[in-house]
């Protein structure tokens, strides 16, 4: 293996649904960081939309 390919490592990606018998401790970890970062970054566009559905239905009035 070549030293430059031992250096660069791709950045951990997950499927659900994926089968975990093949990954490490570490490499569990990593998933687990990754998707609730995902989970933070899904809440806070949840929370955007809300607040503007609230504007929105605050200025028609519903």
């Amino acid at each position: 293996m070549r030293e430059d390919e031992d250096r660069v490592r791709k950045a951990p990606t997950h499927e659900v649904g994926q089968a975990l018998d093949a990954l490490s401790v570490d490499d569990l970890a990593e998933r687990i960081d990754l998707l609730r970062r995902e989970i933070a970054r899904l809440e806070a566009a949840r929370a955007a939309k809300e607040s503007a559905r609230g504007a929105a239905d605050a200025f028609f009035k519903r």
